[in-house]
This record gives C-alpha cells, sequence and structure tokens, in this order.
C-alpha cells in the first residue's frame, strides 16, 4: 500500500468510527495526559475510563497529587493494577510542580517512570510535536498493511515508515487516529505483533507475583496489618511468593514497617 493510501485509510476510519470523546483526548493539558498515559501502560482502555475519572477529580492538578500522600495515590489506584506505576508517577509530580512539565520529549523522559514511549506519546498528544510514537496498536496496522508475511520486524523498521506517514503539523491527531484503526484490526481478530522482534507476551496473572503485590497493597488501603496476615492472604501454598512480595513492595518504597505491622507509604 502506498503511504497516500495508507493515511487516507486511517483517516476515513477515524472520521467514521474514531474515539474522540475519550478524556484524554478533550484536553491538551500536559498533566493530565501524563496521568492518562501512565494508566494505559498495559491496561486497556475501558478499564483505565473510571479510574481516570476518578483520580482526576481527586487530583486535578499537578500540584494537588504532589502534595498529596503516596498511600492516597496508591488507594486511588486499586483496582487498576502494576501500582508501581502510581508511585512513580507522584515522584514525577513531585518533580513537576517544582520545575512545570518539560515540552520535550527527551526532556520527559528524565521524569521518573516515564520511558521513550511515554515521553513521545504526551510530546504528540499535549504539543502536538512531530514524533514518532510506537505501540501495540500502532505496530498492529503498520504490520499489517506494509510487512504482511514478514517474521522479525524491527521497531526500528516500523518507525522508518511512521516517519513517512506522518502527517506534519498533525500528530496528536494523527496518532488517536491510527491507534483506533489499530485496535479496530485486533478486534476484528487480525493481530500480528507477534511478528514484532519487540513483542512480549503478557504473563498470566492468576499465580503471578504481580497478583500477590496487588493483594497486599488491597489489604493495606484498608489499614495496616501484620505480617502473618499479609503473608497468608493467598493461602499457605503461597506464604513464601507474598513474603517477596512484602520484602519488594518495602524496598520500593511503596510500603512501610511499623514494628511487627505493614501501611501504607506516607
Amino acid at each position: 500500500m502506498s503511504f497516500t493510501k495508507f493515511r487516507a485509510l486511517v483517516w476515513r476510519y477515524y472520521r467514521a468510527r474514531g474515539r474522540h470523546t475519550l478524556p484524554w483526548r478533550t484536553t491538551h493539558n500536559p498533566y493530565r495526559i501524563l496521568v492518562s498515559e501512565i494508566m494505559l501502560q498495559q491496561t486497556q482502555v475501558e478499564r483505565v475510563l473510571p479510574f481516570y475519572a476518578a483520580f482526576i477529580k481527586k487530583f486535578p492538578t499537578v500540584h494537588v497529587l504532589a502534595a498529596a500522600p503516596l498511600s492516597e495515590v496508591l488507594k486511588s489506584w486499586q483496582g487498576l493494577g502494576y501500582n508501581r506505576r502510581a508511585s512513580m508517577l507522584h515522584k514525577a509530580a513531585k518533580e513537576i510542580a517544582v520545575r512545570a512539565v518539560p515540552r520535550t520529549a527527551r526532556e520527559l523522559e528524565t521524569l521518573p517512570g516515564i520511558g521513550p514511549y511515554t515521553a513521545r506519546a504526551i510530546a504528540a498528544f499535549a504539543y502536538n510535536h512531530d514524533v514518532i510514537v510506537v505501540e501495540t496498536n500502532i505496530r498492529t496496522a503498520i504490520l499489517h498493511h506494509f510487512f504482511p508475511k514478514r517474521e522479525n520486524v524491527s521497531d526500528t523498521e516500523i518507525e522508518r515508515i511512521l516517519t513517512e506517514v506522518l502527517p506534519t503539523g498533525r500528530a496528536r491527531e494523527w496518532y488517536s487516529a491510527l491507534m483506533d484503526y489499530g485496535a479496530y484490526l485486533k478486534r476484528s481478530g487480525i493481530s500480528h505483533n507477534a511478528r514484532s522482534r519487540h513483542y512480549i507476551k503478557q504473563t498470566k496473572f492468576t499465580g503471578s507475583l504481580r497478583e500477590a503485590r496487588g493483594a497486599i497493597l488491597r489489604e493495606l488501603a484498608r489499614g495496616s496489618a501484620t505480617g502473618v496476615r499479609l503473608t497468608g492472604l493467598l493461602g499457605p501454598l503461597r506464604r513464601a511468593q507474598v513474603a517477596r512480595a512484602l520484602d519488594a513492595l518495602c524496598a520500593e518504597g511503596l510500603i512501610r514497617a511499623q514494628r511487627s505491622r505493614y501501611a501504607l507509604a506516607d
């Protein structure tokens, strides 16, 4: 497919069926876009929507978030998963409150928890910068139309195509359209991400260390608890795993020990 035809196809889909009313698409506020991008990491849009609305209501500005105790941020994050993201967002807010939200992708990457994708996404959606953004739905669209029979396609190759098809000065709208089109392909049963060199299949949640971490944080969101109580949350056969999760959460600063009890970090 030619670049011109591909752009026309994506724009046509977006005009007819794009998710134009997503709350992070109706704002150019860099803080709110930062929150959305952190929440959307490894999490589906439909699941993020209610958490995003509640989080923005409770922490409407970066200064409100920066001033809040970490324990309150973690409580607001419960049910969304990957709680380390909440801690990183809180740390980023503290830095932003002092020096404002960086405006370039390179500067954004200096914030805690912000990698190349998130930095570029914020640069595109908040500031309309003509950066190259690669994520799972975008990969699907590019692989489907430009590498239909190739295996082990690198992101470098995908980025070369994205550089050619990016309409100058329209990054904000273009990536919204491209993500929606890629998501549509996936819903239609077309997913080529396994052919990407950078594809990593998400591990199962049940039985995982992530599940153990989440169980501990959910319990501590209700109040402090003893180590015995926490390590028994998932039954006797998983005590050792939950103990490892408990140690890791303490080391990361998400929870703190109070003599024989544990609590969310302040």
